[in-house]
């Protein structure tokens, strides 16, 4: 899979993306971008260059789909500034909350806490799609006996109970061993959809080490043979040479399991939340947001995740036009 890397962009194309660690104006969506825009399509609008700056935050599952469309943006508007922070779902509603950024990347849906707190703060904001991914639990190359794993063997592996957990307490014939965990941290939309379908609100192992850097997961399970751990499709896809991967309930995660949903209960949409004021008042922010909904699904693809169908990214860009 190509890997883009942001200082490339930076210096090469004059866009930057920062990486971290995964109401409405008519709606109620949020995230803050600032990015000029054409307001109509066709050539000349494709001609037009603008100006401006752009700034996202949010998912790290979300990451690499913006990443590529970043990349891809530049080579159209290379005047536009778009800076893009990973500090996980949680972490960027909070810059979202605060004003900072016009839009932010989710790989869950908005908390009722955090609408409450756009509210008050008196953003708008509107949810748009982008792709699907499929939480993939990862384990050792070595681990020849976790293959395929319920998703109640999942909860009692994964809750804590208050003492040191070996995979023979799982399965007697599974190792005598110590389970080591590899878990996103608690900022991360997707800790937070494993929370909920997983542990059902109880608490992960405590033994666990949380990183909102996916690639630091990958690393840590693909150095230990009794390693576990979870992250989004695409970091899979991007190290599956050295991670086993773990089928749920007798299902493997592939790109028709994950769109069918048959990838039960891991599969989930990843979407943006935009600022209703930046689509209106930054041509650069609507522009950029519309390019990004133009190339989701190809991006997605190409990264390791699952397009939309066409028509859901269709709609999206009407729901985005209205927005202007």
């Amino acid at each position: 899979m190509k890997k883009w890397k942001y200082l490339t962009m930076t210096a090469v194309m004059g866009s930057a993306l920062m990486l971290g660690a995964c109401g409405s104006d008519s709606a109620q969506n949020g995230n803050n971008a600032e990015t000029n825009a054409p307001a109509d399509s066709g050539q000349d609008t494709a001609d037009k260059k603008l100006q401006g700056a752009v700034a996202g935050d949010g998912s790290s599952t979300v990451a690499p789909i913006i990443e590529a469309v970043v990349e891809e943006y530049a080579g159209t508007q290379p005047n536009v500034k778009v800076s893009v922070g990973v500090s996980g779902t949680g972490g960027g509603f909070e810059k979202f909350i605060a004003g900072e950024t016009d839009f932010s990347n989710a790989s869950r849906h908005i908390k009722d806490e955090e609408k409450a707190k756009l509210e008050k703060a008196g953003i708008a904001f509107t949810e748009l799609p982008l792709a699907y991914d499929g939480i993939s639990v990862v384990v050792n190359p070595e681990n020849d006996w976790a293959k395929d794993l319920t998703v109640e063997q999942l909860k009692k592996i994964w809750v804590e109970d208050g003492k040191p957990k070996k995979w023979s307490d799982i399965d007697p014939s599974w190792p005598d061993e110590k389970i080591v965990y590899y878990s996103p941290g608690t900022d991360s939309g997707t800790y937070d959809y494993f929370d909920e379908v997983i542990l059902d609100g109880a608490d992960l192992a405590s033994s666990a080490t949380l990183s909102e850097d996916d690639n630091m997961l990958v690393q840590g399970v693909a150095g230990d043979k009794n390693a576990i751990g979870f992250f989004g499709y695409a970091y899979y896809q991007e190290n599956k040479d050295k991670l086993g991967i773990v089928n749920v309930n007798g299902i493997e995660p592939t790109n028709k399991t994950i769109e069918s949903g048959e990838y039960a209960p891991l599969s989930r949409p990843l979407f943006v939340y935009v600022k209703n004021s930046a689509m209106k008042e930054s041509e650069a922010s609507y522009d950029f947001i519309k390019f990004t909904l133009e190339h989701a699904g190809e991006m997605a693809e190409a990264v390791g995740y699952v397009s939309l169908p066409e028509d859901e990214y269709s709609k999206a860009l009407k729901t985005l036009e209205g927005l202007k």
